[in-house]
């Protein structure tokens, strides 16, 4: 996506390497001090580990048993602060906890959640109940014999699009986002980053700047020339994390955490209205981060742990979809991958003042806005237009300009400005583009006005605000990060949305900032 003021030959301050939800998580609060930026991303943004999470804000109920009480506190403390800045792709979720005899005390889980509700300073999500699953309508999904449970609370997120809606963001404060663009090498000459990149529509060019950051995730590090790379830097541990996608299982809209024989846990969770997600698995990973997928060993892994619980049990031919995700973990030297700290590290590489290097290890999308703060806060010493105090708690994220209890009224508002269109299109709209669905509607009256469909309710009008406001440019793009309609889009209709790609797409998609109506 071009950008009027930067270009290459032109340094700017900082330049990112990444597309995740990290990377563009920088950008955006980099950009909004005045920071000139420009990230680079190989691939589509959150096309990696960024679009494979449980979709969770959440405090880590299990890393207290790890004594990670500093992530904790800062991830609980997160979750009433995202849900705040974008309450369309961000709302509070119940968690059933039954108890299961034999495995964690009563005692034990009743003492983790009473600091799990008051570690993180909670304000607005509800406190943690006990249940008699006996009577409550959780209970009845489950295997007899589950007496007694927790309720507690944490948040949902729709991961790609918080990764998409923090590059707009950012597009919109100057920053230069480029996807489809690799990193082909980088290494310090004349007091700046020379970075060198190749687009997948465009020749090779050279960017300067004074900083650079390497977000790359599973890849951290691996563009680097071997001469410019930190001695003694920390090493990236892989890890898999794998989930499965079923027919829904509950007729409420609350998830369970369900606790297995092996330590492990795994989330059972309501998922695009007639789903249910679960996941996840921990497992080292040594392959290619690109190549990863879900294995018959994962899956079945799965199927079995949700079983244990559900009264119905979950048969690998009830899998409709599965996904899986690299975790770039910082590699503490643990023996298990499930006990390898989630929490990030920063590793800053100046010698002699040199132009900086920021590598960025392991975090999670929880504490992504954290993790951007204290990155920048290592770096204002070699870039002092980051002197501008910190300021993405309170800015919402673009359409998210409307109360974190207000998705309901605008809804409602929304199908009153367009009586005519179906109110699960509207309500899918308005969850997915807040305030900015009137950007994509435009005056429509009726399904006519948004042109031709491609499946489900995606819209010709919406696959145009995507590829000009948003850097979609495939059908994976849209299908899968976008949005998940992939689980109702047949093939016929993918391959008419992919021939409408290729027929109206752009050379180079239009600025964000020129895109909005």
């Amino acid at each position: 996506m071009p950008d009027p003021e930067t270009h290459p030959g032109a340094p700017v301050d900082l330049a990112i390497i990444g597309g995740g939800i990290n990377g563009c998580g920088i950008a955006r609060d980099a950009a909004g001090r005045g920071a000139s930026v420009a990230l680079f991303e190989k691939g589509d943004l959150a096309s990696g580990t960024s679009s494979a999470s449980t979709k969770l804000i959440h405090g880590g109920l299990r890393y207290l048993e790890h004594r990670e009480f500093r992530l904790v506190r800062e991830a609980l403390a997160e979750r009433e602060v995202l849900w705040g800045i974008a309450p369309h792709i961000v709302w509070p979720i119940r968690f059933v906890l039954p108890h299961q005899p034999g495995l964690r005390p009563l005692w034990l889980i009743r003492a983790g959640l009473f600091l799990y509700d008051h570690l993180g300073g909670r304000r607005r999500l509800p406190a943690t109940r006990l249940l008699d699953l006996a009577d409550d309508p959780a209970g009845r999904a489950l295997k007899p014999g589950f007496a007694r449970g927790f309720e507690y609370s944490d948040c949902w997120v729709e991961d790609s699009r918080l990764v998409v809606l923090n590059a707009a963001d950012a597009a919109e404060r100057g920053a230069t986002i480029r996807p489809r663009t690799r990193v082909v090498g980088a290494s310090r000459r004349d007091g700046f980053w020379e970075v060198a990149v190749e687009a997948a529509d465009g020749g090779p060019e050279t960017w300067r700047a004074r900083a650079l950051v390497d977000a790359a995730g599973p890849w951290v590090g691996s563009v680097l020339a071997e001469r410019d790379r930190p001695a003694g830097r920390g090493h990236v541990r892989l890890v898999q994390g794998s989930h499965i996608v079923v027919r829904r299982l509950v007729d409420h809209d609350r998830a369970y955490l369900f606790q297995n024989g092996d330590g492990r846990i795994v989330f059972a969770i309501p998922y695009e209205r007639d789903f249910t997600l679960i996941g996840t698995t921990d497992r080292d990973y040594a392959g290619d981060p690109a190549a990863v997928a879900a294995s018959e060993d994962e899956i079945l892994y799965l199927c079995r742990a949700a079983s244990e619980y559900f009264a119905k049990p979950i048969a690998r031919e009830d899998v409709v979809w599965t996904y899986s995700g690299v975790r770039p973990l910082y590699d503490d030297g643990t023996a298990k991958a499930q006990e390898a700290t989630r929490d990030y590290v920063l590793e800053l590489d100046a010698p002699g003042g040199a132009p900086p290097l920021l590598s960025v290890f392991g975090g999670k999308i929880t504490t992504y806005r954290r993790l951007a703060e204290a990155a920048l806060e290592r770096l204002r010493p070699a870039l002092p237009v980051l002197r501008a105090p910190t300021w993405t708690a309170t800015a919402p994220l673009p359409g998210g300009d409307f109360p974190p209890d207000g998705y309901g009224a605008l809804v409602e508002a929304t199908l009153a400005r367009h009586p005519g269109l179906p109110r699960p299109l509207v309500a899918r709209l308005v969850r997915a583009y807040g305030t900015r669905s009137e950007r994509l509607l435009d005056g429509a009256q009726d399904m006519a006005a948004l042109g031709p469909t491609f499946g489900a309710d995606l819209s010709a009008r919406e696959v145009d605000y995507l590829v000009a406001a948003e850097w979609a440019a495939s059908a994976d793009d849209i299908l899968w990060r976008r949005s998940k309609l992939g689980l109702r889009v047949g093939p016929a209709d993918r391959a008419a949305l992919a021939a409408y790609l290729a027929d109206t797409l752009p050379a180079e998609p239009a600025p964000l900032a020129e895109a909005a109506p």
